[in-house]
Order: C-alpha cells, then sequence, then structure tokens
C-alpha cells in the first residue's frame, strides 16, 4: 500500500509527509449529487435560497466562481452577476453526513494520522517512499466511497501541505517543501500566505514586506514592535513555510462557541435589539452548557448598517450561570454606538481549556 509505512522500494526508506486533503467545491458538490441535473451549471449555495433576504454565499460551484461570485459574497449580489444560477438554501445536516463519511475514509487508509481541519479538509499524516502515490490512492478511495473530488498538498509542514493544495485545485496534487518554498512562494504577495490576512498584510506592507520572500528574510524581531513577542517570529515562521511537521490526532475542543443573527430589517428599537441580545446568548449557553466548561470570555460582534462591523469583548471571571453570562453579555451592549441600525449581531463565548487538550493553535483565515 501507498500510504502504509515501509521502506517500499529497494534502497527507498520511507520519510514522514503531511498530505492536507481538501474537498473542491464541497458544500456545491454535495449538492450536484443530490441533484445530479446540476451538474455543469452555476451553482449557489447561501442562507434560505433567496436572493431578495440578506444572506451571504457559504460556497459556490466553478462555474459561478467564473462570474466573480465567492463565500461571504451578499447573495443579492450573487445573484445579480450570474442572473441564472441555481440558488440554494444551506442544508449543514447533509454537509456534516457527507464530511463524517470522508473522514472515515481518510482514518482508514493504512497508517495514516489524521487531523481534521472542518467539514471539508483535513491533515493527513504518512510516511511513505512515495507521497504522489499516496495521495492517488486516497483521492481514488474518497472518490469510490463518497463520489466527491478532493485536491491534495503535499509538504514536509502543515503550512507548506496546506498552502500547496492551493496549486492542485481542482482534483489535482502539488508538493511544496523547503527545497521548492521559495520558488514556488517567494514572489507571491504575504497574503497568499495561511494564516495571514488583509490587515496583517497592510500591516506587513508598511514594513516594506510585500512578499513571502520578503518575510521569510525578516528578522523576527523586527516584527515584535508591530505583532508582539508571539505573533512576530510566528508570522517570520510563516514566510519560510517552517512550523509543525508532525500531524496531530488528538480530538479537537472547541475554545469557544459562537453564533450570530442576520436580520431581515435593520434594528433600530432598544428593546428589540435586547431582545435579539438575549435569544443569542441563550443559543450560545445552549452550546457551552454541552460543553461543561465555564466561560471565561465573551464577544459581541455588530454590524451596523449598512455594511460596517465592530467587535466588543472583555474578559470574564470564570463562571457557569447563564444569569451572570447574560449580564456581562448587556454590559458589552451598553458599548454599541446609540441611534445607529444594526443588521447583524453576534456572540462569542470562550471556554476554560481542558489539559489535555490540542496545544498550540491552527492558523485560518475564519472566525472572529
Amino acid at each position: 500500500m501507498a500510504c502504509s509505512a515501509g521502506s517500499g522500494q529497494t534502497g527507498h526508506v520511507s520519510e514522514p509527509w503531511v498530505l492536507h486533503v481538501d474537498l473542491d467545491q464541497f458544500i456545491a458538490a454535495v449538492e450536484v449529487l443530490r441533484r445530479p441535473e446540476l451538474a455543469g451549471k452555476p451553482v449557489i449555495v447561501g442562507g434560505r435560497g433567496d436572493p431578495t433576504e440578506r444572506a451571504v454565499v457559504s460556497t459556490a460551484s466553478y462555474e459561478a466562481r467564473a462570474y466573480g461570485v465567492g463565500s461571504g459574497m451578499p447573495l443579492r449580489i450573487a445573484a445579480r452577476k450570474v442572473p441564472d444560477a441555481v440558488i440554494l438554501p444551506v442544508d449543514h445536516e447533509a454537509y456534516l453526513e457527507a464530511s463524517e463519511k470522508v473522514m472515515a475514509v481518510l482514518r482508514s487508509q493504512p497508517g495514516s494520522t489524521v487531523q481534521v481541519l472542518g467539514w471539508d479538509e483535513a491533515f493527513v499524516g504518512v510516511e511513505t517512499t512515495d507521497p504522489e502515490a499516496c495521495a492517488r490512492q486516497i483521492q481514488q478511495a474518497v472518490l469510490a466511497e463518497t463520489r466527491l473530488h478532493c485536491s491534495i498538498g503535499i509538504g514536509d509542514t502543515l503550512v507548506r501541505a496546506k498552502v500547496a493544495t492551493g496549486f492542485g485545485k481542482p482534483a489535482g496534487i502539488f508538493r511544496l517543501t523547503e527545497g521548492n518554498w521559495l520558488d514556488v512562494m517567494g514572489g507571491r504577495p504575504t497574503i497568499e500566505l495561511w494564516g495571514i490576512g488583509a490587515k496583517v498584510s497592510q500591516r506587513l506592507a508598511k514594513l516594506g514586506i510585500k512578499t513571502v520572500e520578503a518575510l521569510a528574510a525578516a528578522d523576527p524581531g523586527d516584527l515584535v514592535p508591530e505583532f508582539g513577542p508571539k505573533m512576530g517570529p510566528w508570522y517570520a515562521q510563516l514566510g519560510r513555510g517552517d512550523g509543525a511537521r508532525v500531524v496531530d490526532d488528538t480530538p479537537w475542543v472547541a475554545r469557544g462557541h459562537s453564533r450570530e443573527t442576520t436580520f431581515q430589517r435593520d434594528l433600530t428599537d432598544a428593546a428589540e435589539i435586547d431582545d435579539a441580545v438575549r435569544e443569542l446568548a441563550a443559543r450560545v449557553l445552549e452550546d457551552v452548557a454541552a460543553e461543561g466548561r465555564p466561560v471565561i470570555g465573551l464577544t459581541l460582534k455588530v454590524r451596523y448598517a449598512p455594511f460596517s462591523t465592530t467587535t466588543y469583548g472583555r474578559k470574564i471571571p470564570a463562571t457557569s450561570d447563564p444569569g451572570e453570562v447574560l449580564a456581562r453579555t448587556f454590559d458589552l451592549l451598553a458599548k454599541i454606538e446609540p441611534g445607529r441600525p444594526i443588521r447583524l449581531l453576534g456572540l462569542r463565548a470562550e471556554m476554560t481549556m481542558p489539559e489535555d487538550s490540542r496545544k498550540g493553535h491552527t492558523p485560518t483565515r475564519s472566525g472572529w
């Protein structure tokens, strides 16, 4: 088996590799499996499938992406860009079921260690003489069991494997290692690195660091004044593609739970806003109660009309008392700007972490 440990070909010794498996246009692909007549058509999934409502695109098929539709785009704008698109409502249960089948296939591969990143992606640690052959074997197994295609990045670190996947899409394989990292990534803007978004790339540019090569060459100490003693050196490490080399299959424990609601009409009345926050808090507290860990921090997300987002956060003494959490949430609510119409409200509760939880963090561009 290509993915199992062993010496393999004569004279070749197995080496540890990180494979990043990323399902292609996952949500759209699941919908097409359920409705084969949609194959080859522009498909957009978001909200309740109604572009006249306030909602954003969860995903779009490649055919829709060709018109400039992307995740996070308001659904009404996406509908304007592709008038003949098929727009479908989000079906979380269907995507979770498909995801679980894929992860089961990955775990069934001989000698593999699987670290799940989300519905549609995971790291797979293997020892092999031929990582490309191993990747092809995984692609074939996933397709055979789930009828879903995936792209696979091969790397000697988690970061390089994750970045490599983008060069393999769709349904391809690409390898990034220390040897070719700068040849492939050096001239690219820093925003193309996993873990660096628009704001951080802009802050780097102010320091004269605009490319991956420049970030890789930066003295980590020079980044500390701008980003702090932890994040400064970490961004320099990202520029080199360095970092963890071992896939960790310790079950992921959520640091927090969040919920948010986009309102179909702006909220302006104080009583309505209070009620909306109470409802959000009740949903978050229900999620937190299932974890059995006390809350130690809260963040209130407010999107003012037309589209300006602010967050208000604070640490709180550890508590499992719903009344105390609600009271501290209303302390944050008092910080909102009076009189400004509110388009969206969100609440995140951060919890204490168990001793045996996975250490460190995984850089992503999502979340708030």
